[in-house]
């Protein structure tokens, strides 16, 4: 379903914070029960109370909280502020820098932090961490100052900065033109059939959870965007698999999305239900050392590892290697230990 505008506009001193239109098929459904699979971090509650202070609009009309979404109604969700990811504050963040010069920085991401505000998360982020750090960063397409692209907030890892307009636009250009070289290491569960492959998939929105990305096959291909991640196998860890993903493109959640796609769903993915024992046995031993691992790795099992690109004044292809970091290392040890004890 599209979002028709994630851009604040002033109208009858009211600013638009989120904008959908109902899909075709949808069935009658309370609007407070609609908006929770649509906006991040909105729980019910907060969603009833808006509706009741007269913030949601269903064909420019203000509704209430038990209103039934029907095919093609336009909802929109307006407060007397701005949305707060249009007030970039500087914060006084440290960041992890592996490299810089005049033109740009390559920074390595800790999990738990957003790159960018949104929804939810107004501060704390990369961003607000960056226009701290250094000034006049030029603003992206989607007036993000210095991102050439991001990646999750539990994912860790690299990420490269622009610091000129003409870095921008010369690093952006070839993300979109698949120049740039980005490998991931990922925990998945399930034993790989294969050493490697390629996953193709057009990705885009889960009809039903906004917050989520799907694949579509041929039959509905228009409904995403081209997507291809190559994979290789790593080590073999019993219940689990240890993989080098590359990316051939950058779509949101795109390798969480392709090896879920595939049966093979990230270890502790919790937006796509790799949070629970996919594979593996009953024993309540199995179920407790699972657990232990989830304990050790609080969030998706995936790190940005390497990332290469041209520079863009010296024409120097760079590239730049990050450690995997301890979380996702003692996870990974204690599987290895795990499986070399259930095959004795």
């Amino acid at each position: 379903m599209p979002n028709i505008s994630d851009i604040s506009q002033e109208e009858d001193e009211l600013y638009e914070h989120h904008a959908f239109r109902v899909d075709k098929g949808q069935q009658p459904l309370r609007i407070d029960k609609y908006l929770m699979n649509f906006i991040e971090n909105a729980t019910r509650n907060k969603i009833q109370a808006a509706a009741k202070d007269g913030s949601i609009f269903v064909n420019d009309e203000p509704v209430k909280s038990n209103y039934k979404v029907k095919p093609n109604d336009v909802i929109t969700v307006k407060f007397e502020h701005p949305p707060h990811e249009n007030l970039l504050i500087a914060e006084d963040i440290p960041i992890d820098v592996v490299y810089e010069d005049d033109d740009l920085l390559v920074v390595n991401k800790p999990a738990g932090m957003v790159v960018h505000p949104g929804h939810g998360n107004y501060s704390g982020t990369l961003i607000n961490a960056l226009i701290f750090h250094f000034e006049n960063l030029p603003n992206n397409s989607s007036d993000r100052p210095g991102l050439v692209h991001r990646i999750d907030k539990d994912t860790s890892g690299l990420l490269v900065v622009a610091k000129t307009e003409q870095a921008m636009a010369h690093l952006s250009n070839q993300f979109a033109k698949k120049t740039s070289e980005r490998e991931y290491v990922a925990l998945v569960w399930g034993n790989m059939e294969d050493d490697e492959g390629t996953i193709e998939g057009n990705i885009g929105r889960h009809p039903k959870n906004r917050l989520q990305n799907t694949v579509y096959l041929d039959d509905e291909a228009d409904k995403g965007k081209p997507a291809i991640t190559h994979y290789k196998v790593i080590e073999r860890l019993g219940y689990v698999t240890l993989v080098s993903c590359k990316l051939e493109t950058g779509r949101t959640h795109q390798i969480r999305v392709h090896m879920k796609h595939i049966g093979h769903t990230l270890f502790n993915d919790e937006r796509y239900g790799g949070d629970r024992i996919l594979k593996g046995t009953t024993f309540t031993k199995y179920k407790q050392f699972v657990e232990n691992s989830f304990k050790v790795l609080p969030r998706q099992a995936l790190h940005a590892k390497t990332l290469g690109f041209q520079h863009p004044t010296t024409g120097e292809f760079l590239k730049f290697e990050s450690e995997i970091p301890q979380d996702i290392a003692e996870c990974i040890e204690k599987w290895r230990s795990y499986s070399k004890h259930k095959d004795n």
